[in-house]
């Protein structure tokens, strides 16, 4: 990724958050945290990563009123960030935060199954 793609996607993210956050009033999204936004190198897509607070249906239900949404979110960009075209926009679970939580579930798992062994060994 351009270091250009890189900033306008540090940008979008922060504009994400907000326009997310404040003006979409859509009761299906729940709390949504855009996590990363990814554009390409000739600025023509974006993939928004989110995270949302939630079972399974909450998420399905947020992300269904996102995509919907999409068109309006897309406009608000394209008058916040100056750009000759707003990029397309889809939206993808992140699933990088349930796969760490995972690992430290496994770490911890690990840990405490050691720990009468060790206490054995004296």
């Amino acid at each position: 990724m351009s270091l250009r793609a890189n900033r306008v996607g540090e940008q979008m993210k922060k504009e994400m958050s907000d326009i997310i956050g404040r003006k979409i009033k859509d009761p299906r999204i729940g709390f949504v945290t855009v996590t990363d936004v990814e554009v390409t190198g000739d600025l023509q897509h974006a993939i928004v990563y989110i995270s949302v607070l939630g079972d399974e249906e909450q998420k399905e239900k947020t992300l269904k009123g996102l995509s919907q949404a999409k068109g309006f979110i897309r406009s608000e960009i394209g008058q916040r960030i100056r750009l000759r075209k707003t990029p397309e926009i889809s939206f993808e679970f992140d699933e990088s935060i349930m796969y760490g939580h995972r690992i430290d579930t496994l770490i911890h798992q690990i840990n405490s199954d050691d720990k009468p062994a060790k206490d054995e060994e004296e």
